[in-house]
């Protein structure tokens, strides 16, 4: 691991006890404690030309010719042991290295920071359509061989678009790292967009909003709530897209909306594992120097104006008992209320301990199912909530029950007991995800892309070990409010009512 390492003469230790220079020992033997570890007077000799070579590396770099130049722009912890090295070329590629040897692999990420809020009306769907089409063709490169190349290597890959990001990952040996250097290159800057694979990936599009929205309950209800109670902001988008929209695309809109916003200058490239930082970073450069920057078009987000009444929506779908969901209005994960929101709805809902599970699964026997989730986006989302009744229980019962619990906390507040049940699950849970270099990847990337911090994670580890009972009060007072929610009824469909 990259360890924290002060200066030799900072750190010599004369007491005999670490092998100093008591007992007799000669120069050759002596050892130095630097923190985190001990090593002989040659061992940390190597360590400090290391480093001196390594800052020389940085100067070349940061001195070389227009389209060859990278700035380091610093080091940022990440935990107690390993740091991040902040780089970025000419071209405005962000390029996070984190290096962590502790096995043989190497984890590496391509985030843009485009997704369904930078759509237009009538284009809906853009971004989740390039996510499919640049798995295609490149130039000097046959449709599916990009694949191919990956699978022979041994490579884990796939992508993924939200609403304020798309992402790219490969988890793959490191022996293997120049291999997806190059590919990455060539999927960023030559993606060949024809009309026969263009038409092709559209009907794939198709059939899976079909699959995951038309056809299916939960992906309808969660589209038809978002879209109600997002009436400016493009979160009331679907990521997927409007069926209208998708079918009415051409090459030429996948073309444009690739030439503005697949540019590195609108990206950030993370890679954790076991690679020389250097070496790699040269690679990095040879493969994406010559990308060309571009003119990223000013993000027109119109901020949600305040909701100040409850909106109301009754649908019916083939679902054999009755549904509620609902969407409270929510912060930003950036908001200090982010984090004591989040503690406050596993309190509410998470497992059988939670209040709302014990209230109305276990005690009153009224739904099957219940969850709840804090949006996690760059800008205000939601606070969802949904709801499964048993059958023969209805959704008035449930929401009634549910407001009930909802008033007992906005009243009462959350108790020590269960604010530090919570606060352990969820350190456990932002933990386990950064145990892999995959996760840590992933994880960089994200607060990277959604916030400009890379060790993002362990901020949010901070809070959540300060937050109080106070903040989770005031957050519940805050966001757990009628006015500001909406209300989505799902009702089995009749006979009549089937299409």
């Amino acid at each position: 691991m990259v360890l924290r390492r002060a200066s030799i003469a900072k750190h010599e230790r004369l007491d005999g006890r670490r092998g100093g220079r008591a007992c007799g020992a000669g120069a050759g033997n002596l050892r130095i404690e630097l923190p985190g570890e001990l090593m002989t007077r040659n061992e940390a000799v190597k360590v400090v030309r290391k480093k001196v070579n390594k800052a020389q590396a940085r100067r070349e770099l940061a001195s070389a010719p227009d389209g060859e130049r990278v700035v380091h722009e610093g080091s940022i912890p990440f935990g107690a042991s390993l740091k991040i090295q902040r780089y970025r070329l000419d071209n405005g590629l962000e390029v996070l290295l984190l290096r962590d040897p502790a096995a043989p692999v190497v984890a590496y990420n391509t985030w843009f920071r485009v997704g369904s809020r930078h759509e237009k009306q009538g284009k809906t769907g853009l971004a989740h359509l390039l996510e499919h089409l640049m798995f295609n063709e490149f130039e000097g490169m046959k449709p599916g061989e990009f694949d191919r190349r990956l699978e022979r290597a041994g490579a884990e890959t796939n992508a993924a678009t939200w609403v304020d990001w798309t992402y790219y990952y490969e988890n793959l040996p490191a022996s293997q790292l120049p291999l997806v250097i190059g590919l990455e290159a060539r999927r960023m800057g030559t993606l060949v967009l024809h009309e026969p694979q263009v038409t092709s990936e559209i009907e794939v599009v198709a059939n899976e909003r079909r699959y995951r929205v038309d056809d299916d309950v939960d992906g309808a209800v969660s589209e038809e709530l978002y879209k109600t109670a997002f009436t400016t902001h493009g979160y009331g988008t679907p990521t997927i897209g409007w069926m209208d929209d998708i079918k009415g695309f051409v090459p030429q809109d996948c073309q444009t909306f690739y030439g503005t916003y697949y540019a590195p200058n609108n990206a950030t490239l993370v890679v954790v594992g076991d690679f020389r930082e250097i070496a790699t970073l040269r690679r990095i450069v040879k493969a994406y120097g010559g990308l060309k920057a571009a003119q990223i078009p000013l993000e027109d987000a119109r901020p949600e104006p305040p909701q100040v009444q409850e909106r109301t929506l009754t649908m019916h779908k083939p679902t054999p008992t009755e549904k509620v969901s609902i969407g409270y209005r929510g912060p930003a994960l950036g908001d200090a209320d982010h984090v004591a929101l989040s503690l406050l709805n596993d309190v509410l809902f998470g497992g059988r301990a939670s209040r709302v599970h014990r209230a109305l699964v276990q005690d009153a026997e009224l739904a099957t199912d219940v969850r709840g989730w804090v949006s996690s986006f760059q800008d205000p989302g939601l606070y969802e909530v949904g709801l499964v009744a048993r059958p023969g229980r209805t959704a008035v019962e449930m929401l009634a029950a549910f407001d009930a619990q909802v008033e007992k906390v906005r009243a009462e507040g959350v108790t020590d007991d269960e604010l530090e049940r919570v606060r352990a699950r969820a350190e456990l849970g932002l933990l386990r995800g950064l145990e892999t270099c995959g996760g840590k990847a992933e994880q960089i990337a994200f607060y990277a892309t959604t916030l400009g911090e890379p060790a993002g994670a362990f901020t949010r580890l901070d809070q959540l070990r300060a937050v109080t009972r106070s903040d989770v009060l005031k957050a519940a007072r805050r966001y757990l409010r009628q006015e500001s929610r909406t209300v989505i009824t799902v009702h089995p469909q009749t006979k009549e009512q089937t299409p």
